[in-house]
């Protein structure tokens, strides 16, 4: 089993929503090297932290599972969509999505700025300078720190 964390500004789609749902598709990716993980690293099973961005006070607040392997992204074929791209073939898809299912809430929200104040953390692509993807691996040690500090 491997260990992600993925970010959403919560304004567009929340724990709470993915709580909801219970089951939800994780749509939206355009950016090559998260569609890559997506793709080839990706396994059903897979545990990632749900991370809030774009907000206040961004930070990890839940935790999901990988409900399916990855598979092609629709919207990416819609022209209604805000995700639409014309150069993207059903036939050979450019975008892909997977399912996700809610896990939990943690127990508090554990704060970016907290996240940077541990040494432990420091090798985490999150906390890496420059780094703007919205989906990053966590080792399993880094999942165990964090989940320490709920």
């Amino acid at each position: 089993m491997q260990h992600w964390l993925v970010k959403s500004p919560p304004k567009r789609y929340s724990i709470d929503d993915l709580k909801a749902a219970g089951v939800d598709c994780w749509d939206g990716v355009r950016n090559y090297q998260v569609r890559n993980m997506l793709r080839d690293d990706f396994r059903t099973g897979d545990l990632a932290f749900f991370y809030h961005s774009e907000c206040p006070e961004p930070g990890i607040v839940g935790t999901m599972m990988i409900a399916s392997g990855a598979y092609p992204d629709p919207t990416a074929f819609d022209p209604k969509e805000k995700y639409f791209d014309p150069k993207s073939d059903p036939e050979s898809p450019r975008w892909l999505m997977v399912d996700v299912r809610y896990k939990r809430k943690l127990k508090r929200p554990i704060p970016l700025k907290e996240l940077r104040a541990h040494d432990e953390l420091t090798e985490m692509p999150l906390l890496r300078r420059g780094n703007r993807l919205s989906i990053t691996p966590v080792t399993p040690d880094q999942w165990a720190f964090i989940m320490s500090l709920e």
